[in-house]
């Protein structure tokens, strides 16, 4: 099974929406613990690591900064 590499301010699709509708979510913090936020509401979430990297469907957008 091949590892997904994601950054921090990558912008990642989770396999089910938010509430709200959107499925689009930025990294915003990583270390054991992944936050996440979403791009419409901004409402944000922290996931395991483990869980995160389950729940990860794809890599939309990655970070193109320093």
């Amino acid at each position: 099974m091949q590892q997904k590499e994601f950054k921090l301010y990558d912008i990642v699709q989770m396999k089910k929406p938010h509430p709200c509708g959107e499925n689009r979510w930025k990294i915003v913090r990583m270390g054991m613990d992944i936050r996440i936020k979403c791009m419409k509401c901004e409402h944000s979430v922290l996931l395991p690591r483990a869980k995160f990297v389950q729940k990860l469907k794809k890599i939309l957008e990655p970070y193109q900064g320093d």
